[in-house]
């Protein structure tokens, strides 16, 4: 199944800019002032209601202020959840996250009445200098077992293709670039470049400089029978590839984003994915500036299955 019902959010309590990430996240902007956390707290707030609204079963946990964690909003990157009761921990790049990885979180997850059969942790390669950042950097094709990871120094293409091997997945690895100032250097996560739905696939292929690679994954899609829907380099900068289809307890699809994403997007656009459908939008201004990730970072997907 490529959606979920249930998404764990972490509810900000020191949210900022992370000078440590900042160093290959090129969408981050340090803002000044001290009502950053009030204004994220908010955005979340607001998001969490919005997904509520609509039957999505949302757990949402606080942060702790000790350790400081101004990336916890984002726990996507750390962990994933799946539908053989297993719990996936993952190596990160910046060492102000690695202390995100909480035991307590998993067993709030358990208490609402999921399974946990094993915890496989994958952090130790980060002590080597070596990162796989969970579901920012692969993108998960579930029903066709497909695997998408444009490599950085967040997606090491061994522990890429060694994850594949061991849950299954087929892996589709390029590499993705974005202009900064004069420079095209690597797309730090591949889920701000490209989402994967049940029937479609939201992508900036302009992202893709190299031909071949291009073609491959554009010919990945058509043959899993999903229709590309194309975003410019320009709306990717707008957040418009980070976005997640998730559904509610009645079974319903929902395409979530920001609301950056959403105004960056032509009618056009969105009518190739309203054919599909609803789309759930929110502002998140604050934590897109400041924390350079978007509406699908602050989702983890739990799969897991029910006691």
């Amino acid at each position: 199944m490529q959606t979920t019902d249930t998404v764990l959010m972490i509810e900000p309590i020191a949210f900022g800019y992370n000078a440590e990430t900042a160093k290959n996240n090129y969408f981050q902007i340090e803002q000044t002032g001290s009502d950053i956390q009030s204004k994220a707290l908010a955005e979340f707030n607001t998001f969490v209601g919005k997904l509520r609204s609509k039957g999505i079963n949302v757990i949402t946990i606080k942060d702790t202020l000790d350790p400081h964690t101004p990336d916890s909003i984002f726990p996507n990157n750390w962990v994933s959840f799946h539908k053989d009761g297993k719990v996936v921990l993952y190596p990160m790049f910046a060492s102000n996250r690695r202390v995100e990885r909480r035991d307590d979180i998993i067993e709030s997850i358990q208490e609402q009445g999921f399974e946990v059969t094993e915890i496989d942790d994958w952090s130790f390669p980060e002590t080597q200098g070596h990162f796989l950042e969970g579901t920012g950097s692969m993108i998960f094709d579930h029903d066709n077992k497909i695997a998408y990871g444009s490599v950085s120094l967040r997606l090491d293409e061994n522990l890429f293709r060694e994850f594949c091997e061991k849950y299954g997945f087929t892996p589709v690895v390029f590499h993705s670039y974005q202009t900064v100032g004069e420079e095209r250097l690597p797309i730090y996560h591949t889920n701000v470049m490209m989402c994967v739905a049940d029937q479609f696939v939201v992508i900036c292929l302009d992202c893709i400089d190299d031909k071949a690679e291009r073609e491959k994954v554009t010919e990945t899609i058509k043959n899993s029978g999903k229709e590309i829907i194309e975003i410019s380099e320009a709306q990717m900068q707008q957040f418009a590839g980070n976005m997640l289809q998730v559904q509610n307890k009645d079974g319903k699809k929902f395409l979530v984003m920001s609301q950056t994403a959403y105004q960056s997007l032509s009618p056009s656009q969105i009518s190739a994915i309203e054919k599909y459908c609803e789309i759930i939008y929110s502002d998140l201004n604050t934590i897109e500036v400041n924390g350079g990730g978007s509406a699908r970072c602050m989702l983890a997907e739990v799969f897991l299955p029910k006691k």
